[in-house]
């Protein structure tokens, strides 16, 4: 006989962190009601450090959890994607992803904004703590004063109700409806204070990679942990996941270049747009490209090409 399934999932303790490994259990249960998980909640260096995030590489978020799977003391470790460096060591494995929640940014202020950024006054504060936000919003409004935030998801609401805050913040509109907001409403209630919301349209504030995934990382040749996470594996949000990653990598974009993409599965077709922006210096450079979705590297590559090709022609 089998022995039973038993799984540790390794986590971040932040709440939307653990929301989103209730998910992964949750998967996990459906597909082996009879698994036995354990999670593992684990400090990391982005949660120790918050002032020191945009000053470190891309790890802050991951290195502990990653280390943990090296220990053996988890057997799965659960990511927003987008925070889980492009390349990852040869002694772990991105092995699968969850279906994809919704992509967008959200805009949440203090007054209403009916018409999102439109409804803000000239001239207004907005924070963020995305260089890929900072760089639209100054692209789409460059008379906004965009400012630095930190904390997690309440804390930077808490934050906007508070005496001299700014005028409004922007935020993933997957991590709020993960922890039980609905932005699409125009509202959201936090500590006795209503807030405003607006969601942003992709065509104006283009995604970060893997924005709304979440990323399950395994031990290269865990067989029990790849078996588990292939069976939850969400398929179409798996090859829109490759494309971005694959993007980014053959970009080489540091952790500190501005990049947003955006991506669309449409039965056996894969297109993406991206918009880059240099790390110092005003400008940006799009490009777009479709192919087979069997192939997402390929289309990938053909987006990599057409920036480039824009970018020349620009000049």
């Amino acid at each position: 006989m089998a022995s039973p399934l038993v799984l540790r999932l390794g986590t971040r303790g932040s709440d939307l962190a653990l929301a989103q490994t209730a998910l992964a259990e949750v998967a996990l249960h459906t597909a082996f009601p009879d698994a036995t998980l354990e999670r593992v909640v684990i400090r990391t260096t982005g949660d120790m450090r918050p002032e020191a995030r945009l000053a470190i590489d891309k790890g802050v978020f991951t290195r502990e959890l990653e280390q943990a799977l090296q220990a053996g003391s988890i057997d799965i470790a659960v990511h927003s994607l987008k925070d889980l460096p492009t390349e990852v060591a040869p002694a772990f494995r991105l092995a699968g992803v969850l279906a994809r929640a919704a992509v967008e940014d959200v805009l949440v202020a203090r007054a209403p904004v009916p018409a999102g950024l439109a409804s803000l006054a000239p001239g207004a504060r907005v924070a963020t703590s995305s260089l890929r936000r900072r760089r639209l919003l100054e692209l789409c409004r460059p008379d906004l004063r965009v400012e630095e935030i930190r904390g997690n998801v309440p804390t930077r609401l808490r934050k906007l109700s508070a005496p001299g805050a700014p005028d409004a913040l922007v935020l993933a509109r997957a991590g709020l409806e993960r922890l039980g907001w609905d932005p699409a409403t125009g509202s959201l209630a936090i500590a006795g204070a209503t807030l405003h919301s607006a969601v942003l349209p992709e065509e104006a504030v283009c995604p970060a990679a893997g924005q709304g995934a979440i990323g399950l990382e395994i031990r290269e040749g865990d067989r029990v942990a790849a078996a588990a996470v292939a069976a939850i594996n969400d398929k179409p949000t798996w090859l829109r996941v490759r494309l971005e990653r694959e993007f980014l990598r053959l970009l080489h974009a540091g952790c500190r270049t501005p990049v947003g993409i955006s991506t669309r599965l449409d039965g056996d077709r894969l297109s993406a747009r991206a918009v880059v922006f240099a790390e110092d210096g005003p400008g940006c450079a799009r490009g777009q490209a479709a192919g087979p979705a069997a192939d997402p590297e390929a289309v990938a590559a053909a987006l990599v090409a057409s920036l480039r090709a824009r970018a020349t022609d620009a000049r």
